[in-house]
């Protein structure tokens, strides 16, 4: 048992020390690392546009946070003075010489002219975030297959077609495409959310203009 348990305790330490050095060479990082030029560029160019992605959310998420939180604060002082009970309401009793609305179709423009400045400064950069989605896993796909490209020259150059001499070279190209959904995924929730809340407030202003002409238009013609 002595001599049998010897070589068994050697096969066993060999082995585990083969999975630990195979594990850690087929690591993402020691993939990256074996990464051609071209790949390297590919991967570059995805992290510039996630981080540019992440940063045009975050600046905007709290751009939209702050909007949403100054339009209630101005819908609730403009509806308790618009309220006819308020003091200074659109209906007290009025001296002669009250102001009047010649058109209200000009007031409409202008709030109309009004709410679409806003929307566009809501609007902007959100789109640069679907520019990312629809090209992030294309610019992985052309690294990918690039890289695959390169695999196979490779393996015609040595003649080897084994699974070790494949594998590591097809791995390191997958990695471009797996960065490209990685920065995809994010910029299309991220413009999902946004384009929904710049609706929301489209929304709002719509009902709001819509409010101020009815107030206009019972009180000043």
């Amino acid at each position: 048992m002595r001599t049998l348990g010897s070589p068994l305790v050697v096969l066993l330490l060999q082995a585990t020390a083969g999975a630990t050095s195979e594990g850690s060479s087929t690591g993402i990082v020691s993939l990256i690392a074996r990464s051609t030029a071209l790949t390297f560029a590919v991967l570059g160019l995805l992290g510039l546009l996630s981080v540019w992605s992440w940063g045009i959310f975050l600046y905007k998420w709290w751009t939209f946070r702050r909007a949403a939180r100054q339009s209630a604060q101005f819908l609730e002082v403009f509806r308790q003075n618009a309220s006819p009970d308020a003091p200074n309401g659109p209906n007290p009793r009025a001296p002669a010489g009250r102001p009047t609305l010649k058109s209200l179709t000009a007031v409409d423009r202008a709030l109309l002219r009004a709410s679409a400045v806003e929307v566009n400064k809501l609007e902007s950069r959100v789109s640069f975030l679907a520019t990312v989605a629809s090209m992030a896993p294309f610019v992985g796909l052309f690294g990918t297959v690039w890289g695959i490209m390169s695999a196979f020259e490779q393996i015609g150059i040595t003649g080897s077609t084994s699974l070790q001499a494949v594998g590591t070279p097809i791995a390191e190209a997958l990695v471009a495409t797996a960065a490209g959904l990685a920065a995809a995924i994010p910029a299309v929730i991220f413009y999902n959310y946004l384009s929904q809340r710049v609706r929301l407030f489209a929304s709002e202003m719509d009902d709001f203009a819509m409010e101020f002409l009815n107030i206009s238009e019972r009180n000043f013609t």
